[in-house]
């Protein structure tokens, strides 16, 4: 990875504001991020820092109140909800700390959905969806369901639907954070891996350390904005 290369996500000047009663909050104050192909990025910071609120507006779920996000040097904020909807499915994958998975469909099933959203046929997107959850390890859990799945591979098979549309970026919200230690090594060298190997951005929010010392970079939240770590 070149850092001459475009940034495939670039958070330039952003600006977020919360009124509670009387009060102003500032959450983020000019905050700036790139990210480029391959790169993963740790975003560490303590709660109430405004993590989540950073991941949601790079993901185009939350308004900023100014500043811009581009992404593939596409600005967004002027873009109509039904086209940041598009690059929501087409180019971002989300991976929570919950896994959200649809506890009556089996593995392959729930990685297997959002591509025949997108329109392609059941037998590609089942291809696909196999190959996928055969890499992070879970070849042998297709037919199962989430009940039958522990919690750090239900996690994967998150991490699967999350990049079955082969988005650009990945944003991960304490993706680890429900895990024992032993899980979250699994589940995070799983991840690490994938980003490296699809080429994605990604922006993983963790509390731990130890995984974000891995990470190509890391960054924390100071006073509002984004400030690079050792």
């Amino acid at each position: 990875m070149a850092e001459s290369e475009t940034p495939v996500i670039f958070l330039h000047d952003i600006q977020r504001h919360y009124v509670q009663g009387d009060a102003t909050l500032d959450i983020l104050k000019g905050a700036e991020l790139a990210v480029w192909p391959g790169q993963s990025v740790a975003l560490v910071a303590p709660s109430g820092a405004g993590k989540s609120t950073l991941l949601h507006i790079a993901g185009l779920l939350e308004q900023q109140d100014s500043g811009e996000v581009y992404i593939n040097e596409v600005p967004t904020s002027l873009l109509s909800d039904a086209e940041r909807t598009g690059i929501r499915r087409n180019d971002i994958g989300f991976v929570y700390q919950a896994h959200h998975l649809l506890s009556e469909f089996s593995a392959l099933e729930n990685v297997m959905l959002p591509q025949m959203l997108r329109g392609l046929s059941r037998g590609e997107a089942a291809a696909r969806a196999s190959e996928l959850l055969g890499y992070l390890g879970l070849k042998e859990r297709l037919t199962h369901r989430p009940s039958e799945l522990s919690g750090g591979e239900q996690q994967r098979v998150a991490i699967a639907r999350a990049v079955a549309n082969a988005p650009r970026i990945l944003l991960a919200d304490e993706p680890t954070g429900n895990l024992d230690p032993r899980t979250s090594e699994r589940v995070f060298s799983a991840l690490t891996q994938l980003v490296r190997a699809s080429g994605l951005a990604a922006i993983i929010a963790t509390h731990n350390m130890d995984l974000a010392a891995r990470m190509d970079r890391r960054v924390t939240l100071r006073d509002g904005k984004v400030v690079e770590m050792e």
